[in-house]
């Protein structure tokens, strides 16, 4: 069986290619979901691939996923307010990446802070959808390291 990486999504970005497309893209969830399964079997990954706009969930699929090759996590908004996901994070042994679609430093002052940050083992923001794909080869060399 192959390994898993799970990437997980936040609040709002079930609205992917309808919410502010000048700064999110034209791509829906749904077509991000289909490139990155396609890149993580191309790597040998396995991937799940879940959103919510609820924190708890997000929590309760960080801990499921304490056990797998790791964790691409785009936490939307709460990137910049959630201890629970910090501490959700420190609390299991698989590798996060932090993702963002855009350039969360070129934009409002308020998305320069992140929680997750700290506990992340890093952060890859601003290459549009290809951050997700970056996140996957950065948790796929993390393992061959």
């Amino acid at each position: 069986m192959a390994p898993t990486i799970h990437i997980l999504n936040g609040p709002n970005l079930n609205r992917l290619g309808l919410r502010e497309p000048g700064v999110y893209g034209a791509q829906t969830l749904s077509e991000i979901e289909s490139l990155v399964r396609d890149h993580a079997a191309s790597r040998g990954y396995g991937s799940v691939f879940r959103q919510s706009n609820h924190e708890g969930e997000l929590v309760d699929w960080l801990h499921a996923a304490n056990d797998s090759a790791g964790v691409v996590l785009n936490a939307g908004a709460y990137t910049h307010t959630s201890i629970a996901l910090h501490d959700a994070i420190r609390s299991i042994d698989a590798p996060v990446v932090e993702v963002h679609i855009s350039n969360v430093f070129a934009r409002e002052a308020f998305r320069h802070h992140s929680t997750i940050s700290p506990v992340a083992r890093g952060v890859i923001c601003g290459f549009g959808v290809h951050s997700y794909l970056l996140a996957v080869d950065a948790l796929a060399a993390l393992r061959t390291a």
